[in-house]
């Protein structure tokens, strides 16, 4: 059998379209194909992280500890910012296009009359790349949800739950409680799960109970203190490690290195990891898009808070770092999401706005989001047909000295369309 495609372009334009439905949740039709993949993954550590908030950071903490540590690491994440190739890391370095076509070739070959979702493609050429470049660790990190996620068709020895809140309703349900028993199916019977939010769902805890999983809950079984110094404290009943404080900014991000430190301590026996692997992950690890800061005399904030709460912990993040002047916004949100709940932790902090219009199957014009926002933003919105307008407009009304940060934020869709308009600044903020 030929190759359908030979330029990634083609392999995901294709996926784009493939199946009847774009976010198909079930694992089925992934689990057979996995099984005629025959992968030889049986014995490499996994850790799966499911939640709200904090997956993609939590992921990169671990994966920076054990590459210090000397471990080849796959990283699967998503969505990505810029280029597809992001979602699948080795040693930390994103798969290049020639072995992301080569993985989903032999999907293709594998699979027969076996429809596959898009993400359900990804998760399976993840696992493909990962076996063929021996990687002796596996950071997964979920989708959509967890117990019918594609990436739940891998038995986690370490799951993580970094939060719990109000996203994807529409497929996870209308609580709290609901959504959380749908994340901590990631979990398995008799092995951790780490539970990184503070007040979790009754429903995390009745299903580990239910399964005699190990329960580690941040707060109780391990904790986290800052000393003012440049470092913090981790800390569990057996032991603590002094750590340098994470260049990623926001005391959200304290807890995900929590997590992160502990998924790894948990596999110890398995994987040997020093101190100094530990201080110098927590201290080197890097994701954009969360609360990054570019910039000189005008400071750029890059966020991709999508619901409520990663706007509450964006909001916390904005007051703990004061602009000297006055901010202004550019805020663009797919027309699924809860718009409203997102701009009310920010609007005490934000001086004014700049819509923008998303493109895509949900996306929304700037016109719509303004209706959506009436009750809760000042009349004196702009409106624009694109994230580069946006940003252009907010540049040029920061050009004077009493506004001095812009905050872009709403979705990754946002956040990626304001760095592909090439008008930020490529240096960090200082």
């Amino acid at each position: 059998m030929s190759a359908r495609f030979s330029c990634l372009s083609d392999w995901l334009a294709w996926q784009e379209t493939a199946h009847p439905v774009k976010i198909d949740l079930s694992l089925g039709r992934v689990r057979e194909v996995l099984g005629r993949l025959a992968l030889p993954l049986a014995g490499v550590p996994v850790i799966t992280v499911a939640g709200t908030n904090g997956k993609g950071s939590t992921v990169a903490f671990a994966e920076h500890i054990l590459r210090h540590a000397g471990y080849r690491t796959g990283a699967y994440t998503s969505p990505h910012l810029l280029r597809y190739n992001e979602r699948v890391r080795i040693d930390g370095l994103p798969a290049d296009d020639d072995t992301l076509c080569a993985a989903f070739e032999r999907i293709d070959a594998a699979r027969g009359e076996v429809s596959l979702s898009y993400f359900e493609w990804a998760t399976l050429a993840a696992l493909t790349i990962f076996a063929g470049k021996s990687c002796q660790v596996l950071l997964l990190e979920v989708g959509l949800g967890g117990r019918l996620d594609a990436v739940n068709i891998v038995d986690a020895d370490v799951a993580i739950i970094s939060s719990v809140d109000l996203d994807h309703q529409q497929f996870l349900g209308e609580t709290r409680e609901a959504i959380g028993a749908e994340k901590v199916a990631v979990a398995r019977a008799g092995r951790p799960l780490i539970v990184a939010d503070r007040d979790p769902p009754a429903s995390v805890l009745a299903y580990a109970t239910d399964i005699d999983a190990s329960v580690w809950r941040f707060g109780v079984d391990y904790k986290a203190s800052t000393s003012g110094d440049g470092t913090w404290c981790w800390q569990t009943a057996a032991g603590a490690l002094t750590l340098p404080v994470p260049d990623l900014p926001g005391a959200m991000q304290i807890r995900n290195a929590a997590s992160a430190v502990l998924a790894v301590h948990l596999l110890t026996q398995r994987l040997p990891v020093p101190v100094s692997a530990f201080v110098a992950g927590v201290a080197h690890a890097r994701i954009g898009g969360r609360f990054e800061r570019r910039g000189h005399r005008l400071e750029w904030v890059l966020d991709v808070a999508h619901n409520p709460e990663a706007a509450r912990n964006l909001a916390e993040n904005l007051r703990a770092y004061p602009a000297a002047g006055r901010t202004v916004a550019v805020l663009g949100v797919l027309g699924d999401k809860d718009a409203v709940g997102m701009v009310g932790p920010l609007a005490g902090l934000i001086d004014a706005w700049h819509l923008a219009a998303l493109d895509g199957p949900r996306g929304s014009t700037a016109q719509q989001l303004a209706a959506r926002l009436a009750e809760v933003l000042p009349s004196a919105v702009r409106c624009h047909s694109t994230v580069a307008a946006a940003c252009q407009a907010a540049s040029a009304e920061a050009a004077t000295d009493e506004w001095r940060r812009i905050v872009v934020f709403g979705s990754f869709q946002t956040v990626e369309q304001a760095l592909r308009s090439g008008l930020l600044p490529t240096d960090s903020y200082n």
